[in-house]
């Protein structure tokens, strides 16, 4: 059974929420899904997982918010070399810098070693679009596929 971790940092629900929509998606295959926020989250607890998705809202013009600091700068020191991971993320298209937070990870777990299976995920504030929740969906079953095709 394939282990997958999501783990958020969400200000006002939003990011949670689609935390929440990509585990629903993801159940039905079968995966074994621990979910939990990004500054409780034991940073060598990683290696153990399978797939890792990570979730974040941008704060500010592009930055991360300030739970996800502390993490950002930690998971330099793991090695995680043959994980699959996605970054999704939540933001406000008012400020110039759409989701940049979601970009800044993807970019520090290919530092890292980890396989980016496919584009971030960004959702303009809540999921709350039928395109939004599709693109969710999509996000989801599109991570499984990535991890079964890894392990064929």
């Amino acid at each position: 059974m394939t282990k997958i971790l999501i783990a958020y940092a969400s200000m006002s629900g939003n990011t949670e929420e689609i935390s929440e929509l990509i585990k629903s998606n993801l159940k039905p295959f079968g995966h074994d899904i621990d979910i939990e926020e990004i500054e409780h989250l034991e940073i060598q607890k990683l290696v153990e997982y399978d797939g890792i998705l990570l979730g974040v809202y941008t704060w500010g013009n592009g930055d991360l918010p300030y739970e996800v600091e502390d993490f950002y700068d930690e998971i330099e020191n793991v090695d995680l070399t043959g994980k699959k991971a996605a970054i999704f993320g939540s933001g406000d298209r008012s400020y110039p810098e759409f989701c940049a937070a979601v970009d800044l990870l993807e970019e520090k777990l290919e530092l890292c070693g980890a396989e980016i299976v496919q584009k971030g995920l960004k959702i303009e504030l809540a999921p709350e679009t039928e395109e939004d929740i599709e693109h969710c969906n999509s996000f989801a079953i599109n991570f499984s596929k990535s991890l079964e095709e890894s392990s064929l």
